[in-house]
């Protein structure tokens, strides 16, 4: 009997929070109706809102399953549109479609911090934590999906906001190795291979600035500042890669 009552009131509960985050939005993103709120609840719960009265479970283990199943979603739809592609290729493809930064721009686009439950405090203190917070709240709600309607479904949705919009955008062949291109660039001109040295240290020893120069030969391509050495010199690199592109150095 009191089992009951206590399910009764919990689902009222349940039912002024799903209002107050206008649940029906939700249900038009991933084109299924809401059935089991708890679980939706759950993957949109941060662990910094929990508390004894509403909120018993975080969206942590939500999030761990949704990563796994958009990994794997991510990699099998790679595998059928590139099937020349070696596999280091398509491991940096989907590393790039899965990072933080484009799941947060995801989470964006379908504004997703309307239906997360977190602390206010947490998102005015913290404007790069709340960009991870997003990222792993997609992942959760992917979790969710897959549980609550199958692969398919989770699929749809990884595919509509993730991956469509990702490939569109050449999000998969982003590659922010500035080193690494720059060589391949200076490999095909057939000249000296690059080389990098630091120009200059300023700042206390806890807060390092250091500034990198990368040159071919005599010439200067690039210039670069960054905390640390590998910093600089991505930022050197792309700089050269500027410059090259431009005609204004190493010009045939």
């Amino acid at each position: 009997m009191f089992g009951f009552v206590r399910d009764y009131f919990r689902r009222l509960e349940q039912k002024k929070l799903l209002k107050r985050k206008d649940f029906k939005k939700l249900e038009e993103l991933i084109g299924k109706k809401i059935t089991n709120p708890d679980k939706f609840i759950e993957a949109l719960t941060h662990r910094s809102a929990l508390d004894q009265n509403k909120f018993k479970v975080s969206n942590e283990r939500l999030e761990f399953l949704g990563d796994a199943v958009l990994g794997m979603v991510t990699a099998e739809t790679l595998f059928a549109m590139f099937p020349q592609t070696n596999e280091g290729t398509l491991t940096k493809m989907r590393s790039n479609l899965v990072n933080k930064n484009n799941l947060f721009e995801v989470a964006q686009v379908i504004n997703l911090y309307q239906f997360l439950f977190i602390q206010e405090e947490l998102v005015n203190s913290q404007s790069q934590g709340i960009k991870s917070i997003l990222a792993d709240a997609i992942e959760a709600l992917i979790g969710v999906i897959y549980t609550e309607y199958g692969y398919q479904t989770a699929k749809d949705f990884i595919s509509k906001f993730i991956l469509e919009p990702g490939l569109t955008k050449g999000v998969h062949v982003t590659d922010e190795n500035y080193k690494s291109q720059l060589l391949e660039l200076i490999q095909k001109k057939k000249v000296e291979l690059p080389r990098y040295y630091v120009v200059d240290e300023t700042g206390p020893e806890h807060e390092r600035i250091f500034t990198v120069r990368v040159s071919v030969g005599l010439q200067v391509l690039g210039e670069g500042k960054g905390r640390n050495k590998k910093s600089a010199e991505q930022v050197a690199a792309k700089m050269a890669m500027d410059r090259l592109s431009a005609g204004e150095v190493l010009s045939d």
